[in-house]
């Protein structure tokens, strides 16, 4: 994927000069780290990243000293005793697993906090990036501490409705059939401007 990115990068190179089209870089690392409200959602996303991990760390402390308990009582527990125990146990186990997962697995609690906290800083940095490049009159905008993320792109330089017309498609009756809407890049919120790809997934 790296690789295409790179091959993509050194096309619209190529065409810009061709065509004197405008194509310039920012550092989003950088900009973001010295943002107030990017350190406040991190600070943020620190507190229940603690709360949840020592949440966790409680219950699997808890399955260990069953376990301890357990083995420190065997000999003296009947057959019946010992299964309830070792199923005691094994549900602690599956119970821990299931939080952990809820918890800090994809889509889990934590992405969605995450998610929740950013998203005004992504929209505030979008909004400045399509600004900057409306002002300077920019073609293109790269992000370089990604693999060569782009964050904008002029609409005029859309060949997407060609492109459907040489696979046979006919870009008109698709935006006529639940399509009629502008124009985004893949994944982009709908309510975002047109052609001006979403940083959500460039900002760690």
């Amino acid at each position: 994927m790296k690789k295409f990115f790179i091959l993509l990068v050194l096309s619209i190179l190529y065409t810009s000069v061709a065509n004197a089209q405008k194509i310039g870089y920012t550092d989003m690392e950088f900009i973001t780290s010295k943002m107030p409200e990017y350190q406040a959602a991190q600070t943020e996303m620190k507190k229940f990243s603690e709360k949840w991990a020592k949440e966790i760390q409680d219950k699997f402390g808890e399955i260990d000293r069953m376990q301890r308990a357990y083995m420190a009582e065997e000999i003296l527990l009947t057959e019946e005793l010992k299964r309830k125990r070792q199923n005691e146990i094994k549900e602690k186990e599956l119970e821990a697993g299931e939080y952990n997962s809820k918890i800090f697995g994809m889509d889990g609690l934590m992405f969605q906090k995450k998610k929740e906290l950013m998203k005004p800083v992504l929209e505030k940095v979008q909004r400045a990036v399509t600004k900057v490049c409306s002002q300077r009159r920019l073609d293109f905008m790269f992000d370089k501490s990604s693999d060569v993320g782009m964050l904008y792109t002029n609409p005029k330089h859309d060949y997407s409705d060609y492109v459907m017309e040489e696979l046979g498609i006919d870009p008109k009756a698709n935006k006529t059939t639940g399509s009629d809407k502008p124009e985004q890049p893949a994944n982009q919120p709908a309510n975002s401007s047109p052609k001006q790809k979403s940083t959500t997934s460039k900002l760690k």
